[in-house]
């Protein structure tokens, strides 16, 4: 069955760096584009950024272009979300997406001084 296992969240301060994985499992991932979504408190869940299964091109939601990230690893079956100056804003449960209908559980991301 499909499995994604996101990790690396915490607590950073304004301005820091993160990276997220998720580890995927169950389908053929070399062939899967791949996203990442966010969802901060009391807001709905957004695209952040997606992946094509070869990593030739990628797409960013405005808010984060510049700062974000998204790369692969198709011989790990991983995804990554590299994440610079981060702002409050970014705090989140960033959730990994494969096919617009598989979820990780999340792993937390929390900008705070």
């Amino acid at each position: 069955q499909v499995q994604l296992v996101e990790s690396g969240g915490g607590l950073v301060q304004p301005g820091g760096s993160l990276r997220l994985s998720c580890a995927a499992s169950g389908f053929t991932f070399s062939r899967a584009a791949m996203s990442w979504y966010r969802q901060g408190s009391g807001k709905e869940r957004e695209l952040v950024a997606i992946i094509s299964s070869d990593s030739g091109s990628a797409r960013y939601a405005d808010s984060v272009k510049g700062r974000f990230t998204i790369s692969r690893d198709n011989a790990k079956t991983t995804v990554y979300l590299q994440m610079n100056s981060l702002k409050p804003e970014d705090t989140a449960v960033y959730y990994c997406n494969y096919n617009g209908a598989y979820w990780g559980q999340g792993t937390q991301v929390t900008v705070s001084s």
